[in-house]
């Protein structure tokens, strides 16, 4: 400041803060608030804002990805349910976050989010991971740190079908290589045709029969297992309709994987419309190196149950209150 200049008072500081660019202000407030330490409303005063402006502020650094926040993996897999999990049916891991008071939706955005932060430290470089659709996978898919690993690849499961907020298989696989900075293969075929001839013919065209190959020869996959009611996602997504679903519950479908339906075993059911859909196999998906199953809520124990019992899930991620559901079923399945 040279001679004869006037130092700025605390009105014009203020006018001077509030007239940066957002983005620098966005910044700041959460440098001011994580690494410093501050409260909202020192960090309102320091720096002329609002202390709604701080709160939308932080918020936004967020959405950005300019500040994630993650809790060490390691609690949840040392936690007493985790453990039963595990030992109960020889697992190789699993975490349990707590359930929310709030209700299952918030329990599954838990369950999501810290699956998201564990599964980079499950890849190794050179896998080849596969990814299912669904609301689940796609919130992991979102929630996913980026990262940069090393020759993973990612791989669509199941061809395409149209699905309500963006739940579309190639829109999580691609999501998630993104996230990951991972070579990602898309299955560029609908999941379900009207012939089965159609079908095999799309099969062995040279490209479809590329990919195909890349899905059977994932040595990883994270996937959920649907609800066989009216809110199905498959149901959703028209690959079947309610009276297809009630009648399939009826003769012992109790999950969905890929859109292929299971019975409490984890066997699957022998339908007229396996023949036109194209995708990953039941077969396929069993004893992988590692099969990351996701998921939570009162309606899902039963259909993660089977597919566990089935062979499809080698790690689980789930909620307390769906942990003790799962185990219950085990115990006493009436």
């Amino acid at each position: 400041m040279t001679s004869g200049q006037k130092k700025p008072g605390p009105t014009e500081t203020k006018s001077i803060l509030r007239a940066r660019p957002q983005d620098e202000g966005i910044i700041e407030v959460a440098w001011c608030y994580y690494q410093e330490g501050m409260n909202q409303n020192e960090i309102a005063e320091r720096l002329g804002l609002s202390r709604a402006t701080v709160v939308n502020y932080l918020s936004e650094a967020r959405r950005r990805d300019y500040v994630r926040i993650t809790l060490d993996h390691t609690i949840f897999r040392n936690q007493e349910l985790a453990r039963k999990l595990v030992d109960t049916f020889g697992l190789k891991d699993a975490i349990v976050v707590p359930s929310s008071s709030d209700g299952p939706e918030r329990s599954l955005d838990r369950v999501t989010r810290v699956v998201a932060d564990w599964l980079p430290s499950l890849l190794e470089p050179g896998d080849r991971l596969g990814v299912a659709w669904g609301e689940t996978i796609y919130r992991v898919a979102e929630a996913a740190p980026r990262l940069s690993l090393s020759e993973l690849t990612v791989v669509q499961l199941v061809g395409s079908r149209p699905a309500a907020m963006g739940f579309a298989a190639e829109t999580s696989s691609a999501t998630l290589a993104r996230r990951y900075g991972a070579h990602c293969i898309n299955l560029h075929v609908p999941l379900l045709l009207s012939d089965p001839d159609l079908a095999d013919r799309l099969k062995q065209e040279p490209v479809i029969r590329e990919q195909l190959e890349a899905v059977a020869n994932c040595n990883k996959t994270v996937f959920a297992c649907g609800t066989c009611g009216e809110n199905s996602h498959v149901v959703h997504t028209g690959l079947l309709d309610h009276a297809d679903i009630a009648a399939c519950a009826q003769q012992g479908a109790v999950g969905v994987i890929c859109g292929r339906l299971i019975d409490g075993e984890g066997k699957g059911l022998d339908r007229e419309i396996e023949s036109r859909m194209i995708g990953v196999t039941l077969d396929q998906m069993r004893n992988k190196d590692m099969g990351l199953l996701v998921g939570s809520g009162p309606e899902r124990a039963r259909p993660m149950l089977a597919a566990i019992r089935g062979g499809y899930a080698t790690h689980v991620a789930t909620s307390s209150d769906t942990a003790q559901d799962i185990l219950k079923l085990a115990l006493d399945p009436c």
